[in-house]
């Protein structure tokens, strides 16, 4: 199978760049083809404007939707926007890995969907989101960390549930474009795991990959 990494994170010593690290050696080892887009390494702009596009349709005022579609007929996205929207269409799992802030991704991140995530690529027109979207057929698979230990994130605890914390993120974003989306992988407070816990994380987190394309897709409702 094809699976599309991500990764938002500027230190790759890090956790969440050992996870990436981890997610690479066990998908390779288990035969399946791997992509990577390691967004800060790429030095990749999250600004979202006409550098979209090589060519505009209307260059006195600037509709992102419509200047997406433009591109979609005519071939005329940038050249580091293609490259990514090939990459999405390429996978049969995009797994993005990336530290909570703000209750949300990261900027770079972000920024990556603005300007990948384009209509007539990735949604629509014509009403073809969610179960009609574009992507429908792939799967998607949130990996994170949070600053927070994780009592913090249960329903009554001082954040929430985590799955409402990262309901935006998965309805909003991944559904919305017709992905199915599989059970967030969490790692809680990193900074205070032993090097033994972090060890075993890690361990946890390459046993899961090698069986991921078996599990099934988790619900992601309205409210």
């Amino acid at each position: 199978m094809k699976v599309l990494l991500i990764l938002a994170h500027p230190e790759p010593q890090s956790m969440n760049g050992a996870l990436f690290t981890t997610a690479i050696e066990s998908l390779q080892a288990a035969g399946h083809e791997v992509k990577t887009s390691n967004l800060y390494a790429m030095g990749f702009d999250p600004i979202s404007d006409r550098r979209n596009f090589t060519k505009v349709q209307n260059a006195a005022f600037f509709k992102q939707q419509l200047e997406e579609l433009h591109a979609t007929e005519t071939g005329s996205f940038a050249d580091d926007i293609e490259a990514e929207i090939q990459k999405v269409a390429w996978c049969d799992l995009m797994i993005w890995q990336f530290p909570l802030w703000w209750f949300s991704i990261p900027s770079i991140l972000k920024g990556w969907v603005d300007r990948v995530f384009a209509m007539g690529r990735a949604y629509g027109p014509g009403g073809r989101v969610y179960e009609q979207g574009l992507f429908k057929g792939k799967k998607a698979l949130l990996s994170l960390t949070t600053g927070g230990a994780e009592e913090a994130y249960f329903t009554d605890g001082m954040h929430g549930d985590i799955h409402n914390v990262l309901k935006h993120i998965h309805r909003g974003m991944l559904v919305f474009t017709g992905f199915s989306v599989l059970r967030p992988h969490i790692i809680y407070g990193p900074v205070r795991l032993t090097p033994e816990q972090r060890k075993a994380a890690l361990a946890k987190w390459a046993s899961r990959l090698q069986e991921v394309f078996e599990e099934a897709p988790v619900e992601v409702g309205i409210y």
